[in-house]
C-alpha cells in the first residue's frame, strides 16, 4: 500500500531544504530592503551647481543650489537642471538596489516567472 499524504516520495527532504533557503532569501531581502530605505543617494547637475539627494524610499531629501544658478530671467534652466539631478539621483538608487537584490536572488528572475523586483 502507498504511503499518503508525503507528497512525491523522495522529495521531503529536498522540500524542507527549499523551504530552508527561502526562508533565508527572504530575510536577507527584507533586510537589504530596509538598508537601501536608509541609504541616501546624491546626484548634482550643470557642473555641481544643483545637488539632490534621495533616500532609498524614492523620496526627495534635499536640493541644495549654487547662488550662481538662481537666476530670475531663467528659471526653466534651473528648473531643467533640478530635474536631472533629481532624476540621476533615482537612477543611481534603482541601480544600487537592483545591484544588492540580484546579489541574493542569484539570478532567479530569470526562472519563469521571476520576481518583481
Amino acid at each position: 500500500m502507498a504511503k499518503r499524504g508525503g507528497g512525491f516520495p523522495g522529495m521531503g527532504g529536498n522540500m524542507n531544504q527549499l523551504m530552508k533557503q527561502a526562508q533565508k532569501m527572504q530575510k536577507q531581502m527584507e533586510d537589504t530592503t530596509k538598508a537601501l530605505e536608509e541609504t541616501t543617494y546624491e546626484a548634482t547637475a550643470g557642473g555641481g551647481v544643483v545637488t539632490v539627494v534621495v533616500s532609498g524610499k524614492k523620496e526627495v531629501v534635499s536640493v541644495s543650489l549654487e547662488e550662481e544658478v538662481v537666476d530670475p530671467d531663467d528659471i526653466e534652466m534651473l528648473e531643467d537642471l533640478i530635474v536631472a539631478a533629481t532624476n540621476e539621483a533615482l537612477r543611481k538608487m534603482e541601480e544600487d538596489s537592483q545591484a544588492k537584490m540580484g546579489k541574493i536572488t542569484g539570478g532567479l528572475g530569470g526562472m519563469g516567472g521571476g520576481f518583481p523586483f
